[in-house]
């Protein structure tokens, strides 16, 4: 018999559906039960690409003696963290705070009214029954001390996350950004690239803040690094060499030994941090690495209104990454004649590195020298190379596919607008842009309500979901980006929307950052602000920017006040969290360097746009206009000269005299 979760629309939620253990999703018919039966909620909360969530179910709960004690003395709670990350960041947070780790699946306790008092991950069949029999003595025998632990986690959890203001002077000192440059690059791994040790994450807002110091500073380590990374994870397991994309993280320390679910956010990010690093060093490597996973994402990722579907599982058929690893018999009947080359380009071996004789491709580091080993010219090489590929895609494409999470997240989706967005202002190719506009336009025609809601999920043109500050903050700076290489007018005028919307709603006295909840949608527990950053850059550090650029855009200095002020409340934490505040860390690069808007009217001001978007400058903003309209802006404002297109660099308040063409302009803001 399905349970509670059968009318979900979350394929982790639909999982669970039929299990004996009776799930309710989160709400207010569970804690309405909870309440009434005076039983304690188990909150379980994991996504649908988790292995360990897998591992879980199986293990515990399918299996109906367990079940049975569950549903006995709790009322049982699933989440997708993916749908609810409010509730996830409520109970992770706790658990944090218990037992000082945490993870997916995340299980924790908490009393009727919600607030937690006991929590871990991922436990055995046999210690999950030990727990569960335990904490239902506990709530039982002791409520008082229960009670204590509830409220003492709940005090915690709202005072760790509130930053008061800073009423001192806001100062952004280049030292401040020259010791968060040192914090960052001290943890870095000077051998294969990213974080030290194991396991591996991409996260590329670390990169990023390090491609823009070497843009500011000219630091050689900092490219270098960016560079080495980006090689290394292209070369890897981690990246899938036959279809593109990226997995979630490498196991190793080398990026070979992917944990092999596919996220979109991750693909997104990484476009737009390989499209920026392009530009900086034209490694034909990363423009390949940016159009294979462009192509797997529109294979594999698109749904048919355009938007883009969460996540790919690590498991088919059971096992994971079976879809993406290869034995040698397998090759050699794939690829025939081209068989041996491909093994040894791809490091295939009899006995593999991957559960006895199975193979992860990892790609020779040095294509060239490579080559000239083999007797082949490189454009040769590249030719059966990419041939193979095609045949090894056709054969994978047989195999039992990995789960699809179908959910379209618009956080999640505006971190891919963005990417191929910076993947058209690189290589110009429109079909990025194509892509960019057709998911950009369906959220804004079907995810926003007149009043200027801002839903999360969308499931074809049906929304739900109220929006949380990341889904808000993360698709104004995803239009911000479209902007600036469409000149489409319309994403700028709905990103300041948006903006409008975040500070009437989400901002709190006490504080200048802004909740992660809407003040108008459920409240929680204990209160949450995001301000860390982490494999996606924390909402408020995003909207901290988005605030910055719209403030230039729109000449409003009251934004550009806020977006500081932020900051500035900001700052003790950069100093001593430098590594996890990278993203706040771009903005500081802001404010110790020139910013400008690069403002171009007159007919040609597309052709000489598209110059400048060829060129790496993340300190600067582009608002391109060929005829003047009432409704423009005010950066526009008396800046058309009729017959003429001119180039103005702009600060706050200010413009440089116009120059006519692309190179005097750089220039100038070189100056």
């Amino acid at each position: 018999m399905p349970n509670h979760l059968k009318d979900q629309t979350s394929p982790y939620l639909l999982q669970h559906a039929g299990n004996p253990v009776d799930w309710y999703p989160w709400g207010e018919e569970a804690l309405a039960k909870a309440r009434k039966e005076n039983k304690p909620l188990l909150v379980s909360i994991g996504y649908s690409a988790c292995h360990w969530c897998h591992v879980m179910e199986k293990e515990s709960f399918e299996d109906e003696e367990v079940a049975q004690l569950m549903n006995r003395f709790f009322v049982c709670v699933k989440v997708d963290r993916e749908e609810r990350p409010d509730v996830d960041h409520l109970y992770m947070n706790a658990v944090q705070l218990v037992s000082g780790r945490g993870g997916w699946p995340l299980n924790c306790f908490a009393l009727p009214d919600g607030r937690p008092f006991w929590g871990g991950t991922y436990f055995p069949r046999d210690q999950w029954l030990e727990i569960l029999g335990r904490v239902a003595e506990l709530f039982h025998d002791k409520i008082e001390d229960v009670e204590q632990q509830a409220e003492n986690i709940t005090k915690g959890l709202a005072d760790s996350a509130f930053v008061p203001v800073n009423k001192e002077k806001a100062l952004f000192k280049r030292e401040d950004a020259e010791k968060l440059y040192r914090d960052v690059i001290s943890i870095m791994d000077f051998s294969e690239g990213g974080t030290k040790g194991a396991p591996k994450f991409p996260l590329p807002v670390n990169q990023q803040f390090l491609l823009h110091y070497h843009q500011q500073t000219g630091d050689e380590k900092a490219l270098k690094q960016v560079q080495l990374a980006l090689r290394k994870m292209a070369l890897g397991g981690i990246y899938d060499q036959v279809g593109g994309g990226f997995a979630r993280y490498a196991t190793d320390g080398e990026w070979k030994l992917p944990h092999f679910e596919k996220m979109l956010y991750d693909n997104g990010q990484l476009m737009s941090l390989y499209s920026a690093a392009w530009k900086v060093g034209h490694d034909p490597l990363f423009r390949e690495v940016v159009y294979d996973t462009a192509a797997f994402v529109q294979r594999e990722l698109t749904s048919p209104e355009g938007t883009f579907y969460s996540a790919l599982d690590a498991d088919s058929e059971g096992e994971e990454g079976k879809f993406y690893v290869w034995t040698a018999p397998e090759i050699d009947a794939a690829l025939g004649g081209d068989a041996q080359l491909i093994r040894k380009y791809y490091q295939v071996g009899e006995k593999g590195h991957w559960e006895g004789n199975k193979n992860i491709l990892l790609r020779i580091p040095d294509e060239e020298a490579f080559a000239r080993e083999q007797g082949l010219e490189v454009t040769a090489l590249r030719e059966v190379v990419e041939r193979s590929k095609r045949k090894l895609l056709e054969v994978r494409n047989q195999r039992v596919r990995p789960g699809l999470d179908d959910k379209v997240l618009v956080a999640w989706n505006a971190l891919m607008i963005e990417g191929l967005a910076d993947a058209y202002a690189a290589f110009g190719d429109k079909r990025f842009l194509q892509q960019a506009r057709k998911a950009a336009d369906f959220i804004l025609d079907h995810a926003i309500q007149e009043d200027g809601r801002l839903y999360r999920s969308l499931r074809g043109s049906e929304a739900s979901i109220d929006g949380f500050l990341e889904d808000y903050a993360l698709l104004s700076k995803a239009l911000l980006g479209l902007y600036g290489v469409s000149m489409h007018l319309p994403y700028l005028e709905a990103a300041r929307r948006l903006t409008v919307y975040v500070l009437e709603h989400f901002a709190i006295e006490g504080t200048r950052l802004m909740s992660f909840s809407s003040g108008q949608s459920e409240q929680l527990a204990a209160p949450f602000y995001e301000f860390f950053d982490n494999v996606i850059p924390s909402s408020n550090s995003v909207m901290a920017r988005v605030l910055f650029y719209l403030a230039n855009y729109y000449e409003q200095p009251e934004w550009g006040q806020r977006s500081s002020g932020m900051l500035h409340d900001m700052m003790d934490l950069l100093r001593s969290h430098g590594h996890s505040m990278t993203n706040w860390g771009i903005l500081l690069l802001h404010h110790t360097a020139p910013f400008h808007t690069i403002v171009i009217t007159g007919e040609e001001a597309p052709d000489k746009s598209e110059k400048l978007l060829q060129h790496f400058l993340p300190d600067a903003l582009l608002a391109a206009r060929s005829t003047e309209v009432p409704e423009l802006p005010p950066v526009f404002a008396e800046r058309f000269v009729p017959g003429n297109t001119l180039i103005y660099i702009c600060g706050m308040g200010y413009c440089k005299a116009p120059v006519g063409d692309v190179q005097t302009a750089l220039e100038q803001m070189r100056e």
